[in-house]
């Protein structure tokens, strides 16, 4: 029997407080896990999309301390899976920004990855307008992390590479990571944009860095009047969309399959073929 593991992507629509953001969350990891979900990846910014791009500097928490990591190390134990906390708002150097920190929770609850968002969303048309620059300051380092194998129903072990949703425009990133089984974008892509840009974008990132792409996304008209685009993916290495929700909280779930890994990379080689 062929082993594959089972991932889940959470889709939401976050408010502008962060309460009842945490309880949707924790609503929707129960019932990824429910379906079997080995590891479950939250979209960014699921604590908060608050009413002023300041909010989220307000509820800001220290590195390794704070209610919304409680949340999500107790959200990964209760739950026996390894947890993906879309971003969260973590205290920087600088008191009028954050770092939007992408925390990895092992099984037992205990915190093995951050990534801090590199590459900062800056967009002007008409009445949107975005500067991402002023409450975050960026990261400076691609960050991958290891599912030992054994820890996931037989698979063999995997290299997970973390992005973040703007992160998805600069293909560069996604080299610096190196050979990656599957890559994580949680995002908060405009409607704007998204509509143009994200499943486009999405699958030439797995095409070709020949790796699954889970792309959790927030989806909807949020409480501060913003519209975020939606469409949660699971993508396969050949480019193909395993799995997609258009608008609305929910769960998209799909197999990573190394045995279709391999198989696209023989049969294509192109990651031993690169010369530069």
């Amino acid at each position: 029997m062929n082993a594959t593991l089972r991932i889940a992507g959470i889709q939401m629509v976050s408010a502008p407080t962060v309460p009842p953001n945490l309880e949707t969350a924790a609503r929707l990891i129960a019932e990824a896990a429910a379906g079997g979900a080995r590891l479950v990846v939250l979209p960014e910014f699921f604590p908060i999309l608050g009413a002023k791009d300041t909010d989220k500097v307000d509820v800001r928490e220290a590195p390794g301390a704070g209610p919304i990591q409680d949340f999500l190390a107790q959200a990964a134990q209760r739950h026996g899976i390894w947890l993906v906390g879309g971003t969260v708002p973590l205290a920087s150097a600088e008191p009028r920004r954050v770092r939007n920190s992408c925390l990895v929770y092992a099984p037992t609850g205990e915190p093995v990855a951050r990534y801090d968002k590199v590459h900062l969303f800056g967009f002007t048309r008409g009445t949107d307008r975005f500067d991402e620059s002023a409450t975050i300051a960026p990261g400076r380092t691609p960050v991958v992390f290891d599912l030992p194998a054994g820890a996931t129903d037989g698979v063999p072990a995997l290299r997970v590479g973390v992005s973040v949703c703007y992160d998805l425009r600069f293909p560069e990133y996604y080299r610096a990571l190196g050979a990656c089984d599957l890559v994580l974008v949680p995002s908060a892509f405009t409607f704007v944009t998204g509509q143009a840009h994200w499943e486009v974008l999405l699958r030439a990132r797995a095409i070709e860095n020949q790796c699954y792409v889970l792309a959790p996304a927030q989806g909807g008209r949020h409480g501060n009047g913003r519209r975020t685009w939606g469409h949660t993916m699971l993508i396969d290495p050949w480019g193909e969309v395993l799995g997609c929700l258009p608008e609305g909280e929910g769960v998209v779930m799909g197999e990573v399959d190394p045995k279709r890994l391999a198989e696209v990379r023989a049969s294509l080689p192109a990651l031993a073929h690169r010369t530069m």
